[in-house]
């Protein structure tokens, strides 16, 4: 599902991946997040995400135009992870609602790994 706006000039459709790359983007700049992560299930391997893949560890779902974003992140170690938390859901949910105009209902935020970083 798209998320879908009205507007004077017409309709404005907002496809899951740009929204996708946008709350990467925005999460990666949040203090103590090291990047995204992808994992593989079948075998349980974390893998840290380049920048031009953001997008592959987070997942957007649309329903009734209000956004749920499930975010996997690897975290710096030292951090507290409530307050990278904190700080990372208020930090997308600004950035994604400002950018799409639709409402971010939630986000899951899914700690995948810990790096020392030098």
């Amino acid at each position: 599902m798209k998320g879908r706006m009205n507007t004077q000039l017409g309709e404005i459709t907002v496809d899951n991946d740009v929204l996708a790359k946008y709350a990467g983007s925005a999460a990666v700049e949040c203090f103590g997040v090291v990047g995204m992560a992808s994992v593989n299930m079948k075998d349980g391997i974390v893998k840290l995400l380049m920048r031009d893949n953001l997008s592959h560890g987070v997942n957007v779902t649309l329903e009734d135009n209000k956004i749920t974003i499930d975010l996997h992140i690897i975290v710096s170690y030292g951090v507290s992870i409530s307050a990278v938390a904190d700080n990372l859901i208020s930090n997308v949910k600004y950035s994604v609602e400002e950018f799409s105009g639709l409402e971010v209902q939630k986000i899951n935020i899914y700690v995948e790994g810990v790096r020392v970083i030098d």
